[in-house]
This record gives structure tokens, sequence and C-alpha cells, in this order.
């Protein structure tokens, strides 16, 4: 996965994982509210790689286009 669709990803995994918590709550399910807690960091990390994977793909096209300049 890119970086990009990681980060979309870890969005749509937080957001579900905060409503499994929120039925969770409402019909008094500890089950469902660990599954979407769970869920949750799940798309917290989704989206930390996906930052990591942006970054380094900076970083790389910063050292390309540096490597590219006459001197």
């Amino acid at each position: 996965m890119s970086g990009n669709s990681d980060k979309a990803a870890g969005i749509a995994n937080e957001a579900m994982g905060k409503a499994k918590q929120g039925v969770g709550s409402v019909v008094g399910s500890d089950k469902l509210k660990s599954e979407g807690a769970a869920q949750e960091l799940k798309g917290d990390a989704q989206k930390l790689s996906g930052d990591a994977k942006n970054a380094a793909k900076d970083a790389v096209e910063k050292a390309a286009d540096a490597v590219k300049k006459p001197l």
C-alpha cells in the first residue's frame, strides 16, 4: 500500500472502531466496545505507517533532486 492509501484505510478503521465502541456502549456489549477499541488502534497504526511511508518517499525525492542539481 502507498502512504496515502494506508492513511485512508487508517481513517476508515478509526471511524469504524469509534462507531463500534459507541454501539457497544449503547447496547451494553463489552465485546463490541473492545473490538471497536482494537480497530481504532489499528487505524492509528495504519495512519502512522502512511505518514512514515510518505516521509520516506519525500526524503528519497529530495535526495534524488539534490543529486540531479549541477555543482
